[in-house]
């Protein structure tokens, strides 16, 4: 029944119709793309699609700010997913696909197996959830590494000063995860697998979107991206955990 519910709330909220095959995604108006990725996403299991839902509909609001740079990808990451699961997902919005899942760590503020828990604060070493815009590469403690922008008021903006990116840790394997139940944890950042993290880090770099999501702490609603007549009030402060 459940699944009967979300397909019900999907098709409502993509009432449209039906595209030519002739005509690729890159050439239809938004509306239809994110159409044609619920479509994709909905023999796909593994991704949430409220998730989902609320990644395009950022993406869509940073398009018409023109905040992104490269369009047409997004990064999602779902910590509602525990860390043993892959739960981080490359999606191409031209072409409906899935082009990669991931593991990605979390923060060791943020929980053990699960991530529970996020924040802004430096010093916390939280996850922080909301959308951000991925920026230039460098090589620096971590290695290979890609800088985050943060772009949720009191939620994220503080990603550059917390020195939060994306980069390889040898804590993100399986073999990891048979040896503890889990993967290791960060000090906030969403840390890749060393097998994976250049390839992943190449192909989102320099302007595309990514989204990390979790059902608490009511952030949909504080989100400026997702309401962006937040921003003209200044935005809503963050939880002080």
């Amino acid at each position: 029944m459940k699944k009967r519910g979300i397909a019900l709330s999907l098709m409502l909220f993509m009432a449209l119709p039906v595209t030519s095959k002739s005509i690729t995604l890159e050439d239809q108006p938004m509306h239809r793309r994110v159409s044609s990725v619920f479509n994709v996403i909905g023999q796909n299991s593994d991704i949430d699609p409220k998730a989902l839902q609320l990644a395009l509909q950022g993406y869509s609001n940073l398009k018409r700010q023109g905040l992104i740079r490269r369009e047409g990808l997004i990064t999602l990451i779902d910590f509602n997913k525990p860390s043993d699961r892959k739960r981080l997902f490359i999606i191409d919005i031209n072409s409906g696909t899935v082009l990669q899942a991931a593991l990605v760590a979390h923060g060791r503020g943020s929980g053990d197996v699960m991530a529970t828990s996020f924040s802004n604060k430096p010093g916390s070493n939280k996850s922080s959830l909301g959308f951000y815009l991925t920026e230039n590469t460098y090589i620096g403690s971590n290695g290979y590494s890609l800088v985050l922008k943060g772009l949720d008021q009191g939620i994220n903006d503080r990603a550059e000063t917390r020195s939060i990116v994306i980069h390889g840790a040898d804590y993100v394997s399986e073999e990891y995860i048979r040896q503890n139940g889990r993967l290791g944890r960060s000090l906030g950042c969403p840390a890749l697998s060393m097998d994976l993290h250049q390839e992943l880090i190449d192909m989102i770099k320099d302007g595309t979107c990514l989204f990390i999501y979790h059902n608490g702490e009511d952030y949909a609603s504080r989100s400026v991206v997702l309401n962006p007549e937040l921003a003209l009030g200044g935005g809503k402060s963050e939880n002080p955990a």
